[in-house]
């Protein structure tokens, strides 16, 4: 019994056909014709046609809260006396609020544009196609939005330990470690180990314990506060077994079946 032909000879063999067919001024059967007629529109088309979109996240208005100022201003050109950078002069926005102040360095190639009726802030660049300045433009975005919920809410980071005996308390000195600046705090953690984990507060951020298993971090600037929380994290990760460990806000693991030897 003959083998059947696969596709790629299958392929070659009708268009041979069709080729010498041509030659030879012999019918082609029309249903044969398009998919083997040479510079096909189907061949022949790019792999996308779509148009390159704006960034969603930049292009967003940032909506300022009636207690909070936002100010824009020039910083110099860098270079003393004669030796002047030919670099153009960036920005400095700054987010003043009721629980602190913060600012955000904008680059040359962006613009901020203000609507006080509305009390808007709406971001732009020179060109939109150019990768650098479209992953640029969410981000400063997304760093001024995370600046104003910060100096008129503030970020909170709250820490679940699960497990036997984990517990978690507020020092004012510690013994393993000596303070950073004068009135730090200590979190101290009983998680497993045979000595508790000692870890220095940073400045700006107010740590609580409204429970014994719950930790409560508080501070004007997101990077810092949640930066601390994975710190705090790293000493007991979640384990997906048993489920114990130290988890982050809503943060859940979905749990492994047992081994069984």
């Amino acid at each position: 019994m003959a083998r059947p032909m696969c596709r790629n000879g299958s392929s070659r063999a009708l268009r041979s056909i069709f080729d010498t067919s041509r030659t030879n001024d012999a019918a082609v059967p029309t249903f044969l014709a398009p998919a083997f007629a040479r510079g096909s529109p189907a061949q022949t088309s790019s792999f996308s046609t779509t148009s390159q979109c704006r960034s969603k996240i930049g292009r967003a208005p940032l909506s300022l809260p009636p207690e909070v100022t936002f100010t824009v201003m020039q910083m110099p050109s860098k270079g003393q006396g004669m030796n002047i950078s030919r670099q153009e002069p960036e920005s400095v926005a700054e987010i003043t609020g009721p629980r602190g102040k913060m600012s955000v360095t904008i680059p040359p190639y962006m613009s901020i544009f203000g609507n006080e009726e509305s009390r808007t802030q709406t971001l732009s660049v020179l060109d939109e196609k150019d990768k650098r300045q479209r992953t640029m433009w969410g981000t400063i975005r997304a760093d001024l939005q995370n600046h104003i919920l910060g100096v008129s809410e503030g970020h909170t980071a709250i820490l679940r330990l699960v497990g036997v005996g984990y517990r978690a308390t507020i020092e004012d000195k510690a013994v393993t470690k000596q303070p950073e600046y004068p009135g730090q705090k200590f979190v101290s953690l009983k998680v497993g180990y045979s000595h508790p984990i000692e870890l220095g507060v940073p400045q700006g951020v107010v740590a609580s314990t409204p429970q014994a298993t719950r930790i409560l971090l508080e501070g004007v600037e997101k990077e810092v506060v949640m930066q601390f929380a994975a710190e705090i994290k790293q000493w007991r990760r979640p384990e997906p077994y048993k489920g114990k460990g130290i988890f982050v806000n809503d943060e859940q693991i979905k749990l492994k079946a047992k081994k069984i030897k």
